[in-house]
């Protein structure tokens, strides 16, 4: 399966609490924080949910 990079852009706070969560999720807590997931159906579907403070890399 293909892995994804995941790198927080954009700071979490005034943003709902489902994206908080969502980014809580992703393992991401700090801005320039990168993290890898596999590129199941679920991560992309919290990807796209978070899609304007993230930035995503196919590896």
């Amino acid at each position: 399966m293909a892995k994804i990079k995941i790198t927080q852009v954009r700071s979490i706070i005034k943003r709902p609490r489902d994206q908080k969560d969502t980014m809580k999720a992703l393992r991401l807590t700090k801005m320039n924080k990168t993290v890898e997931h596999e590129a199941t159906p679920q991560i992309l579907g919290m990807v796209n949910k978070v899609q304007h403070m993230v930035k995503v890399e196919y590896i």
